[in-house]
């Protein structure tokens, strides 16, 4: 087992999942020390289904407190004992995407008092204290745009990028600091493979809506440093996104998902990063296929 391990800073909980899901599992079954550190409580989330749409945070704002288990229980699957939440569970909000409801009395998510988007430098020295504590070889979090804009994955970008130059500062320089990304020919690939399932016979659920494979991307192939390979861990990864089943539904074939957007998505079989501090230690493919390369030998 190596020291330090990997810690993945996340917004809300079921992105682990969603973004770092495989790698999770990858590592925790390899007895890699995995935390996942979460920062909201994801509040404000669109609730899929009826069952428990009443918790929403427009109606009882019990949400918060459900989105724990299933956190847990997507954990869980990942090979995780359980989830760490940054300053406490409940101690930051979840702020919303811009132009959201926030519960009453308020106009707007992020300007509730405990908003996550107006943490500061409290959740800087947060983050800190647990770099501190961990002493991570490998720090993730996502690339400056939050993977897709949300205001808290922008903050969480932001908090970590500070945190992780004040750490090596005053306790622990982290050695190698990754953004989760997606590739471009990789979800162009995995789009296609979706609709040509659909083509051949593949029920998915009526409201979905399936994207063209090119309305699917990412970053460029040269943006990408490191490429995790999860098919041994794809089934773990599926089960912890089923898991969040308040946020995502997933398909019976288990290779399709779909937020409360309804527009259907393909389930990866390999997770992408691009390494943004440490040392480049590729292999024969000009890629890492192992987030701690170039640092005591491969995770295995």
């Amino acid at each position: 087992m190596r020291t330090g391990g990997l810690l993945l800073v996340h917004a809300h909980p079921d992105d682990e999942t969603l973004f770092t899901g495989g790698t999770i599992a990858h590592y925790a079954a390899r007895g890699v020390p995995v935390t996942v550190l979460t920062c909201t409580l994801g509040e404000q989330g669109e609730v899929i289904g009826e069952r428990y749409a009443q918790l929403a945070a427009d109606q009882a704002d019990q949400l918060g407190g459900y989105r724990i288990a299933e956190l847990t229980a997507a954990l869980g699957a990942l090979g995780v004992n359980s989830p760490r939440f940054l300053g406490g569970a409940g101690h930051w909000r979840d702020s919303g995407m811009s132009g959201t409801t926030a519960d009453p009395g308020l106009a707007e998510s992020a300007e509730h008092p405990r908003a996550f988007v107006r943490s500061g430098d409290e959740a800087v020295q947060a983050l800190v204290d647990v770099i501190d504590e961990l002493r991570p070889q490998v720090v993730v979090t996502y690339d400056p745009r939050g993977g897709y804009g949300h205001p808290d994955h922008i903050h969480a970008h932001e908090i970590t990028m500070a945190a992780v130059e004040r750490a090596a500062e005053t306790g622990w320089d982290v050695p190698k600091l990754y953004w989760a990304i997606l590739e471009d020919p990789t979800m162009k690939a995995a789009g296609q493979a979706m609709n040509d399932r659909v083509a051949a016979g593949a029920v998915l659920p009526a409201q979905w809506i399936v994207p063209p494979a090119e309305a699917l991307g990412g970053f460029p192939p040269e943006a990408v440093s490191a490429v995790i390979d999860i098919a041994d861990v794809f089934e773990a990864k599926v089960a912890a996104l089923r898991a969040h089943a308040t946020q995502v539904t997933v398909s019976e074939y288990g290779l399709e998902y779909a937020l409360s957007n309804n527009l259907a998505l393909p389930i990866v079989a390999q997770e992408a990063f691009q390494l943004v501090r440490g040392k480049f230690a590729p292999g024969p493919d000009g890629r890492e296929h192992d987030l701690f390369a170039g640092l005591t030998g491969p995770a295995e």
